[in-house]
């Protein structure tokens, strides 16, 4: 049971300054508002009757899109996808969806690294679900089992929804874990690992939350002793206001009160149709200097954020079939970003959600679309990497040949090169690389079972973790 928790007076001090704001993103939740029109008029558009009609025969179907995701949409995301492709793929449902739904409740067997409801702590970093929703919802979503709130079978093989994280929870978790670090020399005496010394807020996006309870997050986190603290958004893309004065207020007084405590943004934009504007004709609208200009709106939050020196700003973003499988995208998007001091992070090959095969393109074609998307970018530009997560950690698609190996069978068409970027525990097998006979069709790790060259890094003999949440 979750006990109360006693803010410090230091703490107490700065949530007594937090103003939280009223936002009114103008959200459309669900299709029944669009099957019954419903609807501003603009929008009835957006889904064509005979696509509605599709839609709404597999309801209560097993190929019910939204018993998978639900549909969401705010009025700003919906403005920007009249004039983009790419933008309405993201959150716009199709029949596709469901046509396989096959893939894992629980991608890379997340809940065996929860040793508290709503926290996990598989690598050097914890990660939270601190909201089930998010203003928008983009269709191939990494957590589609928790926003549609799925049962999914816990490490014990008890069946229920993932729960979100409470304070009194996570603070006396960390506090005992980084206890017991600290007895023991530095590190843990049964994972290894060193103090869990940063946290990611996830969900769901936690931008939906009041500012007051973010701020409960980041105050409470700082008291246990957490040194950087994350906050995981595409709320810059779905509702950039919500960015407003308030919240900027907000977490000035934080750093003011904890300014030895670092604060990542990690924002996602998937494609530079969410930030850049368009004119009626699809083009990007240039300033004097030639340069394509931002969406006023995500330009001011963005400006905001960007003027706070003290925290960092990082993009990731999964590389989506019909979104931004596109070289010339991802180049606008990834020198846009650098431009205004926002760092290119990750792109990331689809995960293994249910129906991942509706939205992801062959890791080869994800690599190749990247490499390709940095040719012309300058070093600083180029810092992003092309991670896929296997069930051992995050897993960089290092390089793809097309020349064979000579004398090594198996390479007669070139190889892909995996390496293991983080690892669960003390991470024990970071930097060791996998190396498999290429596949273009490969959409996940199973299509290189029969392909397998060397595997230093164990990617293809991976055995589930056995009594995890008990150790830690």
């Amino acid at each position: 049971m979750t006990d109360t928790y006693q803010p410090t007076e230091r703490e107490r001090a700065f949530l007594a300054t937090v103003e939280d704001g009223k936002y009114d993103r103008q959200s459309i939740n669900g299709l029944a508002p669009l099957l019954k029109e419903r609807v501003p008029d603009d929008v009835k558009d957006f889904y064509t009757r005979g696509e509605l009609d599709v839609l709404g025969e597999l309801k209560g179907t097993d190929r019910d899109v939204e018993a998978r995701m639900p549909v969401k949409i705010t009025r700003h995301y919906f403005e920007l996808a009249t004039r983009s492709d790419a933008v309405r793929a993201i959150v716009k449902a199709t029949p596709a969806e469901t046509e396989s739904l096959e893939g894992s409740e629980d991608p890379g067997f997340q809940m065996d690294y929860s040793p508290v409801e709503g926290l996990l702590h598989k690598y050097e970093m914890g990660l939270m679900y601190v909201a089930s929703t998010c203003s928008a919802h983009c269709r191939f979503c990494y957590r589609e089992e928790l926003i549609a709130r799925k049962e999914i079978e816990r490490h014990d093989g008890t069946v229920a929804k993932k729960g979100l994280a409470q304070i009194p929870d996570v603070v006396g978790y960390v506090r005992k874990f980084n206890a017991e670090v600290e007895a023991n020399g530095g590190r843990h005496p049964e994972s290894g690992r060193e103090k869990l010394r940063e946290i990611l807020l996830s969900g769901g996006d936690p931008m939906v939350l009041s500012n007051s309870k973010i701020a409960a997050w980041l105050g409470a986190l700082a008291e246990a002793g957490i040194e950087a603290i994350r906050i995981g958004t595409k709320e810059l893309a779905f509702f950039p206001k919500r960015f407003d004065e308030k919240f900027l207020a907000m977490i000035d007084r934080w750093h003011e009160t904890y300014p030895d405590v670092g604060l990542r943004l990690m924002i996602h934009f998937n494609h530079p149709d969410e930030f850049l504007q368009k004119d009626a004709n699809g083009d990007y609208v240039p300033d004097a200097q030639g340069i394509p200009q931002w969406h006023p709106d995500t330009k001011r939050a963005m400006d905001g954020l960007t003027a706070r020196g003290w925290m960092s700003l990082e993009n990731q973003a999964p590389i989506i079939k019909g979104v931004n499988a596109d070289p010339d995208a991802l180049r606008i998007m990834q020198r846009a970003l650098k431009r205004v001091g926002v760092n290119n992070h990750y792109f990331f090959c689809g995960r293994d959600i249910v129906a991942y095969r509706a939205f992801n393109v062959p890791i080869e074609t994800a690599w190749r679309t990247l490499n390709e998307s940095q040719k012309g970018l300058s070093g600083v530009e180029t810092h992003a990497r092309l991670s896929i997560t296997h069930y051992k950690g995050k897993t960089e698609v290092a390089a793809v040949t097309n020349e064979p190996i000579p004398g090594v069978p198996g390479t007669e068409h070139g190889v892909v090169i995996f390496k293991l970027l983080r690892n669960a525990h003390a991470a024990p097998d970071r930097g060791k690389v996998c190396i498999v006979g290429r596949n273009p069709e490969a959409i996940w790790f199973d299509d290189y079972e029969d392909r397998v060259i060397f595997d230093e890094a164990g990617l293809f003999e991976y055995a589930r973790v056995v009594g995890e949440v008990a150790r830690t």
